[in-house]
This record gives structure tokens, C-alpha cells and sequence, in this order.
């Protein structure tokens, strides 16, 4: 089998070497000649080229081809309508980025007056698929899925990654690291969930190493005559100088909140306690939006995707002007002072 790759970042590199080992030619497309030839000679690729037309010619010359993107969600739309010039009739492409679920329904049936099958594979693993491998959710047609699973196969982590939750069952795809959701769309909306519920695990992480960081306010409390303020209750109950990174070690070991975010984040710990080098401001891609979007178009509830999600946007003083609205009111009404 032979592949096209569009998109050879880190995440794009790391799936190369993940098909090539598993015995599929892959061609690259990148459009800095220095880094396409730096990569080829690295061993991450078969063959590369600067040029898309180039790349199409190459991958379909055995017949119809198959194209994978692994691009950011805002270029796909670009990059797909690129590759659409050299593409024809019983081709595949397969979209590995994060878009939206209803842009890739939007697509995939553009694609089928075409003859083109147009797959949506919601790709989990970043940087460290290469090592771990990808959790693949794909939305598309059974033919073009079934014609893509030995690259499904290739990418994903294997049946041995977890231990089975029946071993007396047939093992299915979805115990390899992969699974076709359904129609078009459906790895898409499925990958959009499962960064929504990313959203919701990291912020409680984050919410309860800050407790335990600031066990030891008691330590330092000064009760004042201070109306503006509730003062705390029992302070000698909170004199803990809590290691928060061996917390995070700890934790990592027999516990039921162990998890791979878990390690990453008693990692960033060893190496910067303080967190130093970060400023607190959290950024959101659009699948946490999406998925509360989602909730609200089903009726269904999500508060913990949507306080994750409306606290990133906290963490960029978007509230700041909300809470001088507040400070305004009290001021007013009651005199209470400015804080």
C-alpha cells in the first residue's frame, strides 16, 4: 500500500514512521524543500516532495489514491481544496485534524458527487503516538474504511496498550485503538467529545493540586476587623506544606485518578514546582465550544464540560470586566470598598 501525507509536523513525522514500520509506503508533501529533504534523509519518509500535484501523480500511479491530512482545523478546508485540483474518481482522502464534525459531514458529501470518499479520523496521541500510537475515531463509508484499516491498523496502539475488559470475547477494533464510529462525521463528533471530557479531567486536576498548593494559608493568616472579607474558619486546620509534585508521583501509583494527563502532569511538576514558566492564561481550540454547543443542541446536560470550558476563558481576564461591574454595585450600595 502506498500513502500520501500532508502535513509532516511532529504528529504528521511520527505517523509516517508508524505506517513505514508496518510496512506502507508513505509519501510526504512539505513545502520548505530544506526540511522535506532533512526528513527524507532522517529515515521519516519514502519519498517527499514540495509539490501536491507531484505527490498525487506518485501516490495514485498503482490506482486510486489515498491522502491523509494532518493539518490545524483552520487549513483543511485550504489544503483540501488544493489537493481536489489532482484528485479523481475512488480516491480517499482522510482528514486527521480536529474539525468540526459538521464542516466534515459538509465535505464528505461535497466529495461523493465526486466519487470521492472523504474519511474523518479524530486522531489522539500528539507527540507521543509515535511511541504509544494513535487512538483513531473514523466516520465515513464501510468501503473506504475497510479499504484505510491497514493504515487504521498500523497507527493505532494494539490490543496489548490496555488490558481487555472480556479476554473470552472476540477482540474488536475498538480494543486495538480504533474504531468507525458511523457515518460521516461521526469521528469527528466523537473526537470533539473526547476533548470536551479532556476539558473537564485536566481542570479538575488542576482545581485540586490548587487546593492542596494553598493547604498552608492557615500558616499565614491574619485575621482583620475586615467586613469585605469572611474570615477563615479555623485557620490551624490548613497549615499543611503540601509537596504538590510528589502528590502528583504518589497519585500516579495504585490510585483511581492515576491517568496518562495524570503523568504528564507530575512530569511538568519534577522539573518547574512553581510552574514558573507558564502565566496562568489557558487557551481552548474549539472542541470543548463545540461539544457544550452539542449539549445544548441535544438538550442534554454538560456543567462540567461548560465550567471547564468557561474557566478557560477566565484564565484570559475575560472576566475581568464582569468583576468590575460587581466591584461597582457594591460600592455603590454599600460602600464597600475596592479590593
Amino acid at each position: 500500500m502506498r500513502v500520501g501525507i500532508i502535513g509532516l509536523g511532529r504528529m504528521g513525522e511520527g505517523m509516517s514512521r508508524r505506517m513505514m514500520k508496518d510496512g506502507i509506503e508513505v509519501w510526504g508533501y512539505r513545502r520548505n524543500y530544506d526540511k522535506a529533504q532533512e526528513l527524507y534523509e532522517a529515515g521519516g519518509v519514502d519519498g517527499v516532495t514540495t509539490d501536491i500535484a507531484t505527490l498525487c501523480s506518485t501516490v495514485k500511479e498503482r490506482g486510486p489514491g489515498i491522502f491523509m491530512m494532518v493539518v490545524p482545523a483552520e487549513t483543511v478546508e485550504e489544503t483540501l481544496n488544493e489537493l481536489l485540483r489532482y484528485c479523481s474518481e475512488g480516491d480517499i482522502i482522510i482528514d486527521h485534524g480536529n474539525s468540526y464534525f459538521k464542516d466534515s459531514r459538509r465535505r464528505a458529501l461535497r466529495l461523493e458527487k465526486m466519487g470521492i470518499q472523504y474519511l474523518d479520523c479524530g486522531t489522539s496521541g500528539g507527540v507521543y503516538g509515535l511511541e504509544r500510537g494513535y487512538c483513531l475515531m473514523v466516520g465515513g463509508s464501510d468501503t473506504a474504511v475497510s479499504v484505510a484499516a491497514p493504515i487504521f491498523r498500523a497507527l493505532a496502539p494494539g490490543i496489548g496498550s490496555a488490558p481487555r475488559t472480556n479476554p473470552l470475547s472476540n477482540a474488536t477494533s475498538a480494543e486495538f485503538g480504533w474504531l468507525h464510529c458511523g457515518v460521516a462525521g461521526a469521528g469527528h463528533f466523537v473526537k470533539m467529545v473526547h476533548n470536551g471530557v479532556e476539558y473537564g479531567i485536566m481542570q479538575a486536576y488542576a482545581e485540586g493540586f490548587n487546593i492542596l498548593h494553598h493547604g498552608d494559608l492557615g500558616s499565614h493568616y491574619i485575621k482583620e476587623g475586615d467586613a469585605e472579607v469572611a474570615p477563615m474558619a479555623d485557620p490551624e486546620n490548613y497549615q499543611y506544606d503540601i509537596d504538590v509534585a510528589e502528590v502528583a508521583e504518589l497519585w500516579r501509583r495504585g490510585s483511581v485518578v492515576g491517568s496518562w494527563l495524570l503523568d504528564l502532569t507530575a512530569d511538568v511538576l519534577r522539573n518547574d514546582r512553581e510552574l514558573s514558566k507558564f502565566d496562568g492564561g489557558v487557551s481552548d481550540s474549539g472542541e470543548g465550544r463545540w461539544t457544550v454547543n452539542a449539549a445544548v443542541d441535544l438538550g442534554v446536560p454538560a456543567p462540567v464540560i461548560s465550567t471547564a470550558l468557561f474557566e478557560r476563558f477566565n484564565s484570559r481576564r475575560l472576566g475581568d470586566f464582569a468583576n468590575k461591574v460587581l466591584n461597582g454595585m457594591r460600592y455603590m450600595f454599600g460602600g464597600h470598598h475596592v479590593r
